[in-house]
């Protein structure tokens, strides 16, 4: 039983969504109690593969010869497949709220449901050609989610997304062709699968796929300049771009580079190469890009979403110093960002819900209406600056330290990005904490006196959060040493 966990946990989302348009609007009630328990129950099996995990595969589809879409659970899988399973949950009882306000309910939840099971597909994929086709099946089950409102803003957010990912998933294509071409096995392996003998001296074009891949996964990763579609996606309903920004969506993409950097390509194979120089220059261009354009941006989620573009490429700058640490360094900002982004997302969500208020210069004295919200959001900026004490800090610290031990000169260049970014993130954050506690001594508290926090259900999910942040800030050894033990240190 243990061995199909992996590959009932991911079919249970998807079946399971089906059934949710069946149940009318004039039973909401009962249909949230579904909902929550089907995810609930989904998340509980996670857990169980997580704790009985044998290490086998288990195959879904034959394709012919040796393509199949199999699942197995290694140490990546754990750390993906814990978070997804642990965040769902909460954002789920979110959304029960939120969307009280939004059409198509009924659509919107099983589509959000059924994006669960194919994350999970993502986390739990054996091989290349199991990744793949879950990757592709993201884009088309986050469309919908994307473009749910149906206005014209929507549209065109929808068709940019979809655009970009079909673009970014041809050139992965190219990728998985050449591993299964030039490879021992199709199963990811840490170190890498190349049979050198196959490759012999093709090197150089092995190494152009991989940056055509590591590129063709980056879209939903948001890497420059490729991360056009993912402030205009933010145009969809909070509990959506929450995900699309903290966990589903841009995190599969920094999963799937992961992957081919090293269980595919393997990062001996790539480091110190021109492919190494060329992608870790975009990741860090990138972090301080992202950053740039967030502080010039007035608008409270897309401020975000930029923050989220620069944030990706810490990960993917890990990821590009192709040592161990990085590995760690990467891991950890994959997993403590989750939490800091989803909460000041959530937090950005509840104001909207409350206040109907979009832009940043809206948000004056709002801290004083709505003090839990605005806390909450404080607390995952100052995470997201890097301050001691917090989640941010100890990602960034592990990053910073891979990068001074690499004896990669482009390395440092990237400290040097991160540090700026620190200092940006610091500006266009607590801007808003300060605009929303104080506004001024002119400004009249009458305007927002009908201003309140919202109810339980968004914010208990914020609390919890906020919890696991400061845990991962104050006791984040024993995850961090688990990383290590992935990196084989």
């Amino acid at each position: 039983m243990n061995r199909y966990l992996p590959l009932i946990v991911v079919i249970i989302p998807i079946l399971g969504s089906l059934i949710i348009p069946l149940i009318d609007n004039e039973h909401r009630k009962l249909r949230c109690i579904y909902i929550e328990s089907l995810v609930l129950i989904n998340t509980i099996l996670v857990f169980l593969a997580l704790i009985n995990n044998t290490g086998e595969i288990c195959e879904f589809i034959r394709f012919t010869g040796n393509l199949s879409i199999s699942f197995r659970i290694d140490g990546l899988s754990v750390v993906f497949s814990a978070l997804v399973a642990f965040l769902w949950p909460l954002a789920t009882l979110y959304s029960f709220e939120y969307m009280t306000k939004e059409k198509h309910e009924k659509i919107f939840f099983m589509f959000y449901t059924m994006t669960y099971g194919v994350t999970l597909g993502i986390a739990m994929a054996e091989d290349f050609v199991s990744l793949y086709c879950f990757y592709e099946l993201l884009t088309l089950v986050t469309v919908p989610l994307v473009i749910h409102s149906f206005s014209r803003e929507a549209i065109l957010a929808a068709r940019k997304y979809l655009y970009y990912s079909l673009g970014g998933a041809a050139f992965a294509f190219i990728g998985m062709i050449f591993i299964i071409t030039y490879s021992t096995t199709n199963e990811f392996t840490y170190g890498g699968v190349l049979d050198m003998a196959k490759v012999g001296g093709r090197a150089n074009i092995l190494l152009l796929i991989y940056v055509l891949t590591f590129m063709g996964f980056s879209v939903k990763a948001a890497m420059f300049p490729f991360s056009g579609w993912l402030p205009q996606a933010g145009v969809a309903p909070t509990p959506v771009t929450a995900l699309l920004h903290a966990v589903a969506v841009v995190k599969s993409g920094a999963f799937a580079i992961m992957r081919i950097t090293y269980y595919s390509f393997g990062a001996d194979f790539v480091r110190g190469t021109w492919a190494q120089n060329i992608v870790m220059l975009f990741t860090v261009f990138t972090i301080v890009y992202g950053c740039s354009k967030a502080l010039k941006e007035t608008h409270l989620k897309r401020r975000l979403a930029y923050s989220t573009i620069s944030n990706l490429s810490y990960i993917l700058f890990g990821v590009t110093l192709m040592t161990p640490l990085g590995l760690v360094g990467a891991l950890s900002h994959l997993v403590f960002h989750a939490f800091m982004k989803i909460s000041s997302f959530f937090c950005a969500g509840a104001i909207m819900h409350q206040t109907e208020k979009h832009y940043i210069h809206e948000l004056d004295g709002l801290g004083r209406r709505m003090p839990i919200t605005f806390c909450i959001f404080t607390v995952s900026s100052l995470a997201l600056m890097g301050v001691p004490g917090l989640a941010g800090f100890v990602s960034k610290w592990n990053l910073a330290t891979a990068a001074a031990q690499s004896n990669n000169r482009l390395g440092y260049i990237g400290i040097g990005a991160l540090l700026i970014s620190a200092l940006l993130t610091a500006i266009y954050m607590m801007s808003i904490v300060m605009r929303a506690f104080e506004p001024g001594n002119d400004f009249n508290d009458e305007k927002i006196s009908q201003y309140k926090d919202p109810n339980i259900l968004m914010i208990l999910p914020l609390v919890i959060f906020t919890i696991v942040v400061i845990i991962f800030g104050l006791h984040s050894q024993p995850f961090v040493e688990y990383f290590r033990q992935i990196a084989g240190l």
